[in-house]
């Protein structure tokens, strides 16, 4: 059976007293998405860049991972 590759990869963690933060990205469309959890609660959305639009990384970077 051949090993899947990951569809989701984390790109940066900050921790906090209570809870985290994470970049993750989705390797197949290469969005980044802020997510946060700890204390009981969680949450995920896209991640903007100053302009307001979604921040996408090259797929291409995670290819050969």
């Amino acid at each position: 059976m051949a090993k899947k590759e990951k569809r989701f990869v984390v790109k940066e963690e900050q921790s906090f007293y209570f809870g985290a933060l994470m970049v993750v990205v989705d390797t197949a469309t290469g969005v980044n998405y802020l997510v946060t959890y700890g204390n009981g609660v969680s949450g995920i959305t896209p991640l903007l860049d100053a302009n307001g639009s979604v921040v996408v990384d090259s797929t291409a970077q995670y290819a050969a991972e």
